[in-house]
């Protein structure tokens, strides 16, 4: 029923608990995992130390970096448990990247985060869980 789950991480609480969710699921009924994780070129959706300053090919680099640790990190919990995963970096905006490897994968499920912005970025560029649920070709499970 869902053997390929799609969980996009972004290294908030909110993305970690949903991880441990699909592991639950992807291990009941003998599903993979397939993380992912946006990062984005634009000013307002880097990390908050950059929030009033130029974008820099660095600032970007560090951006990229940092979601290649969050999906290390993620791929190793879910290995630990027994759980075949892979991992796509993507750079973008993350309800796009998002819905268009949900299509392009055909995924079963996508599991993801309630949120995982400030405040000030969800304002600024809305809510990526409202996003995907707008969009997405498949069920989602929003997670706390």
């Amino acid at each position: 029923m869902f053997e390929k789950i799609l969980v996009p991480l972004d290294g908030s609480e909110h993305s970690i608990n949903a991880l441990e969710k699909a592991i639950q699921i992807a291990k009941k009924f003998d599903g993979r995992i397939t993380l992912i994780h946006a990062y984005s070129t634009d000013l307002v959706s880097l990390p908050k130390e950059y929030a009033l300053t130029e974008t820099t090919p660095e600032m970007v680099e560090v951006s990229r970096y940092n979601g290649a640790n969050i999906l290390a990190d993620a791929q190793i919990r879910a290995r630990h448990q027994g759980v075949q995963v892979e991992s796509l970096l993507k750079a973008g905006q993350a309800v796009d990247s998002i819905i268009e490897t949900s299509r392009d994968g055909n995924f079963d499920l996508i599991v993801m985060g309630a949120r995982g912005l400030s405040p000030m970025q969800e304002i600024l560029l809305g809510s990526v869980s409202h996003g995907v649920t707008a969009h997405a070709p498949c069920p989602i499970l929003v997670v706390k």
